[in-house]
């Protein structure tokens, strides 16, 4: 069996039985097509994206809202009858808040299940990480570091409070509020809870921000810059805010201990407990 080239196509020249040569042809298998890439991967990462950047604008707002209490123990009381429709249903309606309530859990619980797919599935994938940031040293893994133990923590202590708003609705007011605060023991976990929230949070914008190209500057290393300064910012800003507020709540929580379980009545329906009497 010999091999010739035909016009530049290989072909293969033997004999049969009797002797007589006889030109086979190559026999070429088709060639195999790469297999299809699946999408899924790049549209859970949007979709971690998206609940991520979610969340954090909403923990903002929240923060906002049971900040009034700095105003007055009226304006909260307004914010949160307007949460329960009280200003535009008639009346409030305290379910409406555990429907809030339960949209923020459900997408709280999906965002933190797209984030595990990203964490160390075990102890040997964990120290090959924690060596490989030790001895990398960038601060943007570090970050991330920070962000998965934040990200821990929330998921507990965040569904703890979480289930406490689904539950008991109608126990949001200046009083309500403080009492849970300080009678019922836990301003220990909102205080560890503030600074896993808005740390995550922060990073977590940071982090969006590099990936998806946001806020760019003339040079990548200036817009890192400028992102991470705008990180500390916010992570600064909504901590003090969020110490002042509960701090707010303590104190009114332990002026208000002796009659805890009062609701609060705002000054303008002329109840005999108003906001001034502690």
């Amino acid at each position: 069996m010999a091999l010739i080239d035909n016009n530049g196509s290989h072909e293969l020249l033997g004999a049969d039985a009797s002797g007589q040569l006889v030109i086979h042809a190559p026999t070429t298998a088709p060639l195999r097509q790469p297999p299809r890439k699946s999408r899924w991967p790049a549209r859970l990462d949007m979709l971690q994206s998206a609940s991520g950047l979610f969340l954090a604008l909403f923990l903002m707002a929240h923060m906002f809202f049971v900040s009034s209490i700095l105003i007055s123990h009226d304006a909260f009381y307004t914010v949160a009858r307007f949460f329960e429709g009280a200003y535009f249903l008639g009346k409030p309606y305290p379910i409406l808040v555990s429907g809030v309530v339960s949209i923020i859990l459900a997408v709280f619980i999906g965002h933190a299940w797209l984030a595990m797919r990203k964490f160390p599935a075990g102890y040997r994938q964990y120290r090959a990480f924690v060596t490989h940031k030790n001895s990398l040293r960038h601060g943007d893994t570090s970050l991330w570091w920070l962000q998965i133990w934040t990200g821990f923590a929330l998921f507990f202590m965040a569904t703890i409070h979480l289930y406490d708003m689904l539950t008991q609705p109608a126990l949001i007011g200046p009083y309500e509020s403080a009492d849970r605060v300080w009678t019922g023991n836990m301003w220990p976990l909102y205080l560890m809870l503030l600074f896993a929230a808005e740390l995550h949070a922060s990073v977590g914008l940071y982090r969006l921000a590099i990936k998806w190209g946001w806020f760019t500057a003339a040079t990548p290393n200036r817009s890192r810059r400028r992102l991470r300064w705008a990180k500390h910012g916010i992570s600064a800003f909504f901590i003090t805010l969020g110490l002042v507020t509960l701090a707010a709540y303590v104190d009114l929580g332990r002026a208000h201990a002796e009659r805890a379980g009062e609701r609060y009545v705002p000054t303008y329906l002329n109840a005999p407990h108003t906001a001034g009497k502690h």
